[in-house]
Order: structure tokens, then C-alpha cells, then sequence
């Protein structure tokens, strides 16, 4: 069993989890991501790695209370399990010394974004982090990002902190100030990663997402995490989930996450009927 030994709540329903998974921390890499199971019976979920220890042995995971599993992960507590923790998986991120480089996070995309604005800081690039949300109080791993980043400028949809707008206006406040920008890594909701490509492609530079669809496997076999990169059908659950967003055919793969959503709604709906102690 795979035992959580530290929980911590970064904003309203958004938890930061520990996990002892030594031999998933031996091994796993900036970019990659783990597959859990909270039970015999629980379905499995991709989840991105925020932190790892090799020492200590843990794997570090950010989970948002937006469906029906990852409700039930947000309410686990120290010193409880998963029965399942699977990694790593996918493509470890292209590190090298860039020169100036751009990481951006959106959301729950900040967790992710962290290992490898760390990694590209340890290889000598200037590293400019550029935080997204939709409000100050919803904003999280500030202190963990400022840690690994030699700037970090922060933008806020309603500006309660940082710049007022999205993150390509934190972006536009980065490249105004005269940086030589070499790479940018962007995750976040497809939304906004979408944006941030657009944005970045008139411009020529190298753009780098993190594409997060739905998965089962993690193998490649079931084809549920299908997209279309440069017109090619690549898996992201093998083939990435790094890709060049200038490639990545973005409508498609929002149309895609959208034909499951109603389904995590009805499963959704289930659990909170249950909890109130309703009947299913």
C-alpha cells in the first residue's frame, strides 16, 4: 500500500499529497505522471507529479475536487493509502540549458510546472515563472515556485494579485521588459494553454504543453488519450504528455474531454447524493 505522510490543503478544495511510492520516486522525472487507484474498486486517475524525494522515497501530487474519485482523494487523510500507485508514466521533459526560459501555470497546472521550472533552473537557464488564477486566494505553490525560479510574475483574472487578465498578460509584461525568451512551458486548462500558443506562434517561440486528456490505461492500448499533433494521431499517455503546442490541434481535444464530462457529472452527483444520505 502506497501511504500518505502528508496532506496539506493549498486552497478551498485543492490538496497537496505526500505518498510513499519508492520506486516510483527512484525513478520518475520532470513531465511525468503517476496512475492511482484509491481502492479495490475505484477507478484510475492521471495524475501529475508536483514534487518527488529520491531520498525520502515520496512522490508529491496536487489533487482538485472536481469529480467523483479525486472528491474522495481530497478527503483522504494522513497515514491512509491508495491500493494503486503507478509510475512513471509518459515522456520525461526535454532539459537542457536553454538561456531564458518561460514556465507558465494555469491553475492546477502550477503543480506540474513546479518539477520542471526546478530542473530548468538546475541546469543553468534563467527561469521566469508566469502564475495564473482565477483569484488571489485560489492561487497556489507561490513559495514553492519562487523557490525555483529566478523571477515569477503572477496574474489574476479579477487582479486581486499580480497583473489584472490571463496569463499570456503576464506573458506580454515578460516579453515587453526585453527578455530574449529561448523555450516556453505551458500548463493549464486547454483554454489556456490554447491561448498561450496562439500567442507565442506569431512570435516564433517554442512553445511546450503538457496535454492532460482522459486516460485509462497509460499504456497506449486503449486510445481513450488520443490527439492529433501536426496532424499526426499521437497517444499522450506515451508519446507525452509534452508536446509542441504549435502542433497540437486544440479544438479536437477540447471536443473530446467534453464527450466525458457529462458522464463525471452523473458519478459526481452519486457520491454527493450518497454523502448527504440520500439514496442512489
Amino acid at each position: 500500500m502506497y501511504r500518505i505522510v502528508k496532506k496539506r490543503l493549498l486552497a478551498q478544495g485543492i490538496a497537496l499529497l505526500e505518498v510513499e511510492a519508492a520506486a516510483v520516486a527512484a525513478k520518475v522525472e520532470p513531465g511525468q505522471f503517476v496512475i492511482v487507484r484509491v481502492d479495490e474498486v475505484g477507478e484510475r486517475i492521471p495524475l501529475t507529479v508536483m514534487d518527488f524525494n529520491r531520498e525520502k522515497g515520496t512522490i508529491t501530487i496536487v489533487v482538485q475536487d472536481v469529480g467523483y474519485s479525486s472528491a474522495i482523494i481530497t478527503t483522504m487523510n494522513e497515514g491512509d493509502a491508495f491500493q494503486d500507485f503507478v509510475g512513471p508514466l509518459g515522456v520525461a521533459s526535454e532539459i537542457e540549458n536553454f538561456g531564458t526560459v518561460v514556465c507558465i501555470g494555469g491553475g492546477l497546472g502550477i503543480a506540474p510546472i513546479h518539477p520542471i521550472a526546478r530542473g530548468l533552473k538546475d541546469a543553468g537557464n534563467h527561469v521566469i515563472s508566469v502564475l495564473g488564477s482565477r483569484s488571489a486566494d485560489l492561487l497556489i505553490l507561490e513559495e514553492e515556485m519562487r523557490a525555483v525560479s529566478n523571477e515569477v510574475v503572477i496574474a489574476t483574472n479579477d487582479g486581486s494579485a499580480g497583473v489584472k487578465g490571463f496569463v499570456t498578460d503576464g506573458l506580454a509584461k515578460v516579453l515587453s521588459e526585453g527578455h530574449k525568451v529561448a523555450a516556453i512551458w505551458a500548463i493549464g486548462p486547454m483554454v489556456m494553454m490554447k491561448a498561450v500558443v496562439e500567442y507565442t506562434r506569431p512570435l516564433g517561440i517554442k512553445t511546450i504543453v503538457s496535454m492532460n486528456p482522459i486516460m485509462v490505461d497509460g499504456t497506449g492500448m486503449c486510445g481513450a488519450c488520443r490527439i492529433s499533433v501536426g496532424n499526426e494521431t499521437k497517444f499522450a499517455c506515451v508519446d507525452g504528455p509534452e508536446f509542441d503546442g504549435h502542433l497540437v490541434d486544440f479544438d479536437l481535444a477540447m471536443k473530446r474531454l467534453a464527450f466525458y464530462k457529462d458522464e463525471e457529472n452523473r458519478a459526481k452527483a452519486r457520491l454527493e447524493c450518497h454523502h448527504e444520505g440520500g439514496h442512489h
